[in-house]
């Protein structure tokens, strides 16, 4: 039987496949050279989930991976139109960050609410302000995106209290559609962007959608960066249009230095880091090799992305 070969287009620290040993010859590849390892492959693991490498190297001739995995939640940065037309499966790292990211919003749900960010900045000029702050009990939040993620937030903001609105492609239990978003928007006082990329969310937070939304709101993306046209964010802080929002992705990254996000009013930057506790890379790893056993072994994948739509159908 031939050994397969696994190709792993390389980020540091590079992936623990201890249990693969022997059963599988590893590669690895860079951007400059993934478009001539692709036809070698059976398996491509895409550890960069920053690199859109693969976009630009598979279109190219030979034969290409029957499996294609990435170690993020987020598949927009590795499917162009060959990928999505051909019989290749692709996987994503669906049910790692799923709590991470939902403690997130809810430790920034919770430093909003009580006006953290202007604590440590009135420490930091040494000024004794008293101020009073908000409660969450009877709040209200609107999460966009009812996949994993948006699930999880939803459920732990329910436990302090929020009462949560959660928003998917269709309708469903549980679950509201597209049509009721700007009615749920303009009651919310916490907007939670956790949707995929696709062309139908791709700038779905426009100056219209902030316009819609209460002076009192706080908005957080920890999505893609691109479901936010940043600069009717920028504008919609600076009329105080909203009360604030707190930022983990960008449409592009890293943020720039220069960029004027970095001082808008009332927001919070953060380097894409929202899913990422200690021991997450090992989480990842592990995941990809119970997937590679059952790849292995003929046995059906779990998380298989519909490539038409861009993320894992939900149940």
């Amino acid at each position: 039987m031939t050994t397969p070969t696994l190709l792993v287009l390389d980020a540091e620290p590079l992936p623990r496949l201890g249990r693969l040993t022997g059963r599988v010859r590893i590669e690895h590849a860079d951007e400059s050279t993934l478009a001539e390892r692709l036809p070698s492959a059976d398996v491509l693991l895409v550890w960069d989930f920053t690199s859109h490498a693969v976009r630009g190297a598979w279109p190219g001739t030979g034969p290409r991976p029957r499996w294609v995995h990435t170690a993020s939640a987020g598949v927009d940065h590795l499917l162009c139109p060959e990928l999505a037309a051909s019989d290749t499966v692709v996987t994503n790292a669906r049910g790692i960050f799923d709590r991470p990211i939902a403690e997130y919003v809810a430790a920034l749900v919770l430093a909003f609410a009580k006006d953290l960010p202007r604590t440590l900045q009135l420490q930091r000029e040494r000024t004794w302000r008293h101020r009073e702050s908000r409660g969450l009990a009877g709040t209200r939040a609107c999460v966009v995106g009812s996949g994993p993620i948006g699930r999880e937030t939803g459920r732990i903001l329910e436990a302090l209290g929020v009462t949560t609105a959660l928003v998917g492609r269709t309708a469903r239990a549980g679950v509201h559609g597209p049509e009721d978003l700007d009615r749920l928007l303009a009651r919310a006082d916490w907007v939670v962007a956790a949707a995929p990329l696709t062309e139908a969310t791709r700038g779905m937070f426009d100056a219209r959608r902030f316009g819609v939304m209460q002076p009192s709101a706080h908005f957080v993306n920890i999505g893609r960066g691109q479901l936010v046209v940043e600069e009717a964010l920028a504008e919609a802080l600076r009329g105080r249009w909203i009360a604030g929002a707190a930022l983990d992705v960008f449409a592009t990254e890293p943020l720039a230095p220069d960029s004027p996000l970095w001082e808008l009013p009332g927001l919070v930057v953060s380097p894409h880091m929202s899913g990422d506790t200690v021991g997450w890379r090992d989480e990842l790893g592990a995941q990809f090799v119970e997937l590679y056993e059952r790849w292995a072994a003929g046995e059906p994948l779990v998380n298989v992305v519909d490539k038409q739509r861009g993320y894992v159908p939900g149940h």
